[in-house]
């Protein structure tokens, strides 16, 4: 077992475990200051980055591991390619990281907020990257697909969805490369992790538990020693993780995937720590895949009664969200929206139409 925690865990204030909603917060609030590393069970650490945007915040965690150049730090995440969160981590090396070593950098899933820095890691630290092949196909693709002009296909679905001219242009004023520019160059080459494999970090064997809906194959490691969950965005405790259907895969269905890993995930233990991708850790694990899962049924559900008249994506926005639905997160919206009417044509529920160019959904 590696040794490195050992030398840098400082004195913190003693937390006072919060609830809510069911779940218990151990570290009641506490969390880490920028630029600091906070210990949250023997040999992990939680490393918290801003980013901008509704959430804010993505948290990164750091495992004592060992490989044949020493004792380090094997890295889940590493926050946005952002000057902020390269200051953070620069921070960090020179204070409670000094001397430590990256001996590999996990990427649970491709979004930028989680796997942005990815490559700037690798290069500081001749680190290899580890992820599921379908994260990192998405990622290297997304990287690679840098022309200036939104895609016609793109525009074609965002009418599709009912947006409105002015959506429209706005949009495409922003161009097409965003992704490239919040995500550092990735190695050519990658270790692939796939569901059920154990993946040995610093005497621990964490089992690879792969889910759905959110992204492609998002990875989540568990330790059943330990019962500490490391999940990703694939459960968050007071949000539920975006579940939205692309231009990419039209006819998919990410609700139906994202209820298949919600049953997967129950299969594990109730009581383990769980080390969410954004808010806090908690336990209650059960208690939350129950209410992400129902919130989700519900809302198909008074959809699908809404679908009494003949409705485009974007007129279900009201029935699915309770907060106003700006630019910035417009397309996220959208997704979800037609990840939910997708479901319901799934089901049997629902039924669309096109007319010039543009979904309509109807009740069945």
């Amino acid at each position: 077992m590696s040794q490195v925690s050992d030398a840098l865990v400082r004195p913190v204030q003693e937390p006072k475990p919060t609830t809510h909603k069911g779940l218990v917060y151990p570290f009641g609030g506490l969390e880490p200051e920028a630029g600091t590393a906070m210990p949250v069970a023997p040999g992990i650490r939680w490393v918290r980055l801003h980013v901008p945007g509704p959430l804010r915040h993505v948290n990164c965690w750091l495992l004592d591991d060992s490989d044949a150049r020493g004792d380090g730090v094997a890295m889940i995440d590493t926050g946005m390619n952002t000057e902020a969160a390269r200051d953070a981590w620069k921070t960090l090396w020179r204070g409670d990281l000094a001397g430590v070593r990256v001996t590999r950098i996990i990427g649970t899933h491709f979004h930028p907020d989680h796997i942005g820095l990815a490559g700037w890691m690798c290069d500081r630290h001749a680190a290899p990257l580890v992820m599921p092949r379908g994260e990192w196909l998405t990622a290297r693709m997304l990287i690679a697909d840098a022309r200036e002009a939104v895609p016609g296909e793109m525009v074609a679905f965002w009418r599709g969805a009912g947006w409105d001219d002015a959506q429209l242009a706005h949009a495409e004023s922003r161009g097409w490369a965003g992704f490239q520019r919040i995500v550092t160059p990735l190695p050519l080459s990658f270790t692939r992790i796939a569901h059920d494999d154990t993946l040995t970090i610093g005497g621990v064997e964490w089992r690879v538990v792969v889910g759905s809906g959110h992204s492609p194959e998002h990875a989540c490691l568990y330790d059943p020693i330990g019962k500490v969950l490391i999940a990703g965005d694939q459960v968050l405790p007071r949000i539920s993780p975006n579940v939205s259907l692309g231009v990419t895969e039209p006819e998919a269905d990410p609700l139906g995937e994202w209820f298949a890993s919600i049953a997967r995930l129950k299969q594990l233990p109730d009581d383990v720590l769980v080390l969410p991708g954004h808010g806090d850790p908690f336990t209650g694990l059960h208690r939350r895949l129950d209410a992400m899962d129902r919130e989700h049924r519900e809302r198909l559900d008074e959809l699908h009664v809404f679908l009494s008249e003949p409705r485009r994506a974007v007129d279900c926005f009201g029935r699915l969200f309770r907060r106003a639905i700006g630019p910035d997160v417009l397309g996220m919206a959208t997704g979800e929206a037609l990840a939910h009417l997708r479901r319901l044509e799934v089901e049997g529920r629902a039924e669309r139409e096109i007319m010039d160019g543009v979904w309509w959904y109807r009740a069945r």
